[in-house]
């Protein structure tokens, strides 16, 4: 390795960045706020130079959280608020740690293998379940991109202009804003939406919320009118707006794109962590102007969609406010929309061995951005088709996002524990047991989720007092499993801080394939069988409710 020098401290110490499977993805970082030099030796002292560097990496991280905070997401925080008041805001402090932890993960896969998740899962477990990791998160992603222009056609409708207007400008802005060719270009574009996220804190004032009783709603659980299978539909389709398989993809290919190497991988934490808060004050502060603004009015438990909600804050607070939740909808469906498609792109490129860089223009990276465009094109042409049903594409949104979000927290902890791939960034002993309780009660909620949306006579309530039980056995007996194999198993020998920091995954080809124990096939093939069937009952259901 080449020793370079580290200006700030004239201090010396190996070079190092993770395989480079794509030229542009080597090079400086050129971020919004600042550039930090591919020779930087990523040592700093004092709170300026470090506040400097943080501001130079943050991007990734912020993006990935309040590109969450979409229409689907918007128009969950507002059901909840017009429904159950502010009862619900305890659920949201549970998501932080999840938030968190889930995008801490993907955070070190992209810094240290250089690698994109789809290409990671492709070469650790097989080409069928590379495949349909690339295909699910398509099908997913473009439903979801679907009803990011419902929600701009909502938010620019309540504002009187067309939807035959309003869509295809914001999908040629959409396309135009991404194929700039400028890494820099774009993430300023997302900054200023990002930004103007915050336009709800203003929005939430005009409701006049009682601080006391969102105070004591964060911390005391409970749910407005007792639990029922309503109320707990919407417990989970809080969690599913919030944790989505395409923020992994996103964040792990974006922060390779950015040009992060180990070095600079506790700047991104603090990236994402900054995220995770500003995400979740968002949402607060979504619920709590329904909440107040609606409290004794007739559209108190009365919520139907966004656009109406707009309309209804125009009647009971004034016009203001109804405008500022528009473009509040708006603003949630560009970004949305544009890190959703991203994410998709970015996954294609990856297992197709094509160029997707943002640093690339569109005649390096045509297949990129052609994946892009195509998708929002298309989705875009189908919110203006007549009589669409656009309602059970919004439905069936939150139904395969449950479908599949198992499958994608099960491979990100598989591959955060294999050390062919992360070597000593491989997950401590208790960030994976904080992990495995995360994708336990994932997929549990993600049952709750499809059970229901399949079968609605069934008792939601009833069937989640049944699976937690299950849900604690498992862990009980996951636990003790990990524990013994623990003490069987031989240490890993220890590095440096600086040897640990220089550490990135050796090429690809050079990986040895991880060998299955015969718990983990069997575990395998049940995952296999659980996606096909949900899967297919699934598209069953949805072709029933669009025949209806």
């Amino acid at each position: 390795m080449s020793e370079v020098k580290d200006k700030g401290n004239e201090q010396r110490h190996p070079a190092s960045a993770p395989e480079v499977l794509e030229q542009a993805h080597a090079g400086d970082i050129h971020g919004a706020l600042g550039t930090i030099r591919a020779r930087d030796g990523a040592h700093r002292y004092g709170w300026r130079a470090r506040g400097v560097a943080l501001l130079a990496i943050m991007g990734p991280g912020l993006i990935v959280m309040v590109g969450d905070n979409d229409a689907g997401g918007v128009s969950t925080y507002a059901q909840a608020g017009q429904n159950f008041g502010t009862s619900l805001l305890w659920v949201l402090v549970l998501l932080i740690p999840v938030l968190i932890v889930n995008q801490e993960m993907v955070i070190r896969l992209g810094a240290v293998t250089g690698v994109g998740h789809a290409r990671l899962i492709n070469e650790r477990f097989g080409r069928f379940w590379g495949w349909f990791s690339v295909g699910d998160l398509f099908i997913l992603n473009f439903l979801t991109i679907v009803t990011e222009f419902i929600g701009v056609s909502l938010a620019l409708g309540y504002l009187g202009i067309s939807k035959y207007i309003a869509v295809p400008v914001a999908a040629l802005f959409l396309i135009a804003m991404t194929a700039s060719g400028s890494f820099r270009r774009w993430e300023r574009f997302m900054f200023a939406f990002v930004f103007a996220n915050f336009l709800v804190i203003p929005l939430a004032i005009m409701a006049h919320p009682n601080l006391g009783t969102m105070a004591h709603d964060f911390v005391v659980p409970g749910i407005e009118g007792g639990a029922d299978s309503t109320s707990i539909l919407l417990v989970i389709a809080i969690v599913g707006t919030t944790v989505a398989p395409w923020q992994l993809f996103f964040q792990q290919s974006n922060v390779i794109d950015k040009r992060i190497t180990p070095r600079w991988i506790n700047y991104e934490r603090a990236d994402t962590v900054i995220g995770a808060f500003v995400v979740v004050i968002g949402a607060a502060a979504l619920i709590a102007v329904a909440a107040f603004a609606f409290n004794g009015t007739p559209a108190h438990a009365n919520y139907s969609n966004a656009g109406a909600v707009a309309s209804e804050l125009h009647h009971y607070v004034g016009p203001a406010a109804g405008a500022f939740f528009a473009i509040v909808l708006l603003n949630a469906s560009l970004i949305g929309a544009g890190a959703v498609t991203l994410a998709t792109s970015y996954a294609f490129g990856d297992v197709f061995g094509a160029s997707h860089s943002l640093h690339r223009g569109f005649r390096e990276a045509k297949l990129f951005y052609g994946i892009f465009s195509g998708l929002v094109a298309l989705a875009a042409a189908i919110v203006l088709i007549p009589g669409a049903p656009l309602g059970v594409m919004t439905e069936a949104v939150q139904a395969l996002a449950g479908v599949l979000l198992p499958s994608a927290t099960v491979f990100l902890l598989l591959l955060c524990n294999d050390r062919e791939v992360l070597g000593p960034w491989v997950n401590g002993p208790w960030v994976n047991a904080l992990a495995s309780v995360i994708v336990a009660v994932l997929v549990t909620l993600s049952l709750i989720l499809v059970a229901t949306t399949l079968f609605p006579s069934i008792n939601a309530a009833t069937l989640s007092i049944y699976l937690g039980v299950a849900l604690v056995a498992v862990l009980l007996v996951f636990g003790v499993t990990m524990l013994r194999r623990r003490e069987r198993g031989a240490p890993a020998a220890a590095l440096s801080p600086e040897a640990r920091r220089n550490w990135t995954m050796p090429p690809l080809a050079l990986l040895e394939r991880p060998r299955w124990s015969a718990g983990r096939k069997a575990g395998m093939i049940m995952l296999r069988g659980y996606l096909f069937l949900a899967v297919l009952l699934l598209i069953v259901k949805a072709t029933q409710l669009g025949g209806a």
